[in-house]
């Protein structure tokens, strides 16, 4: 039941709230702030319902509230928003789906379900925040940046890179991608011509404890829980591939910033990620997963999958000059971060129950 006792407090909206990011950010809410917050989330991908059982645990004052429910259904987003000071929106189509073989389904969540939230939110004429997590996989593969191929890495031939800009041109290369961009443009049109305080950010690798990762998504923890289970992993490509890797604790700080600083961000697009000093090949990561865990790696090598960047590390300059923000988590925290909550739930997190069990998530330095 929600807490009735402040009446003044914010009410936060999070779609796909019951998923890792969602899970994480609930938590900094309910422990940081007096807000009542909503998990909208409709239960598709394996492991949620565990994430959703925790986050009530952590609900002693009764703020917390659970609604099931698909940002496809217009109505029934409406109806969970229709008080909502901020919304973020993170929902996206299930981890366990083919989009290749079900773009529709991508388009429809996606596209249509982001036009759902920004009707939610403008028909409210509270003129919530709304906050969408992009990709940064719409500058596709950065040809402009030449990576050269190295020992471990691919690495750019240009000197002193600090990684991809949102000066970078939008360059979309497979369906998924295409859908979230025109996401993103949806939510920066809806603060140009409805004054409507939105935010998107073009995230990429996030990682950190509370995720159920898998070979689609959630790669490094997917490469953590298969090292301490003694599976063995299948790197796509030749491994030199490289990316940068946010905590997902930190990310959840750069939310806090943008909402303090609404006024200077909102309408724009920000690439949030963990810059060139977090960054990283599949090589090197697996390299690292195995001496932090003192285990011994089994992985064999496969075709690289379509709409698979060579190199992407984000440039956070733009943000952290408009609003103090900066990762603060080493790679290393974060592989041990995940490692921590594997073994607090290595039941859970191999085989998700059909009912929830008791869940851990260490807390981040």
């Amino acid at each position: 039941m929600r807490n009735t006792a402040n009446r003044h407090a914010p009410h936060v909206v999070i779609t796909g709230g019951a998923g890792f990011i969602g899970t994480n950010l609930a938590a900094h809410i309910l422990a940081h702030t007096d807000a009542l917050v909503t998990i909208y989330d409709n239960l598709s991908r394996p492991g949620v319902e565990l994430n959703l059982a925790w986050l009530k645990t952590l609900d002693a004052s009764g703020r917390l509230r659970f609604v099931r429910g698909d940002v496809r259904n217009a109505q029934r987003i409406a109806d969970a928003a229709r008080t909502a000071d901020e919304i973020y929106h993170l929902a996206a189509p299930s981890a366990g789906t083919d989009l290749f073989l079900e773009p529709r389904l991508d388009f429809d969540v996606n596209v249509t379900g982001t036009v759902n939230v920004l009707e939610a939110a403008r028909r409210s004429g509270r003129s919530p925040i709304v906050l969408f997590a992009s990709t940064g996989k719409v500058y596709g593969a950065v040809d402009s940046i030449s990576p050269m191929p190295r020992a471990t890495r691919v690495e750019p031939a240009i000197p002193g890179f600090r990684g991809v800009s949102e000066a970078a041109p939008i360059d979309l290369h497979c369906p998924s991608t295409c859908t979230k961009s025109v996401a993103d443009e949806y939510v920066r049109d809806y603060a140009r011509l409805y004054n409507l305080p939105t935010v998107v950010f073009r995230l990429g690798c996030i990682a950190g404890p509370g995720q159920f990762g898998n070979q689609g998504q959630g790669w490094v923890a997917h490469f953590v829980y298969s090292v301490l289970a003694g599976r063995r992993i299948t790197v796509y490509g030749d491994g030199l591939q490289v990316r940068d890797v946010l905590h997902v604790a930190d990310l959840v700080s750069a939310v806090d910033a943008a909402r303090a600083y609404v006024p200077v961000v909102a309408g724009k697009a920000f690439n949030i990620g963990g810059g060139m000093s977090r960054s990283v090949s599949v090589n090197e990561m697996i390299a690292l997963i195995g001496q932090i865990c003192h285990k011994e790696v089994q992985s064999g090598y496969a075709p690289a999958r379509p709409g698979d960047q060579p190199f992407f590390v984000a440039d956070n300059t733009r943000f952290s000059n408009l609003t103090g923000w900066m990762p603060r988590r080493s790679l290393e925290q974060t592989v041990r971060d995940v490692s921590a909550f594997w073994h607090a739930n290595r039941g859970s997190v191999m085989r998700p129950p059909e009912a929830p069990r008791r869940r851990s998530i260490p807390r981040a330095a």
